[in-house]
């Protein structure tokens, strides 16, 4: 069963402000909450190309895995796993609503194996919930002025 998961918020900045804060993996553990650390495996900046390993809490375990930039702009970026046993893509979308608000999407969709796909339903609900939450805390930091205003390195 594949996993598809979508979430949106709208954010009170402008697109270019939240693209370049939420696209930039060095920011991933300040506004995810299972996010707990990104490693460069390729030279910055940040391209199509560039790969990056994760590390994250879900459900209990620890996981790790390599991202791959497949698609980026500054409307979307588009990042697939490289290895796993859930092989996930990951894509931010960031459409602006006015010059002073910007709608962004967070989707996950893959394909699990082995057991992860028994629980396959179970993981898509948890990942609802997350990416509501880390998107409510993006929105928190980048309103109220409280982000690193760094760019990729």
């Amino acid at each position: 069963m594949p996993v598809d998961v979508l979430t949106e918020t709208e954010i009170a900045r402008p697109r270019d402000e939240v693209a370049a804060y939420a696209g930039n993996p060095d920011n991933a553990p300040e506004w995810y909450e299972n996010i707990t650390s990104v490693r460069w495996r390729s030279e910055p900046p940040l391209g199509v190309g560039s790969r990056l390993d994760f590390v994250a809490n879900f459900l209990g375990r620890t996981l790790s895995y390599t991202y791959v930039v497949v698609e980026y702009g500054p409307e979307r970026m588009v990042m697939r796993t490289e290895q796993g046993p859930f092989p996930m893509e990951t894509t931010y979308t960031w459409d602006p609503v006015d010059a002073t608000h910007t709608r962004m999407t967070l989707r996950n969709r893959g394909e699990p194996s082995g057991f992860a796909k028994v629980a396959a339903p179970m993981m898509a609900a948890a990942m609802r919930r997350a990416n509501t939450k880390d998107l409510a805390r993006l929105r928190q930091l980048l309103e109220a002025g409280r982000t690193r205003d760094e760019e990729p390195r």
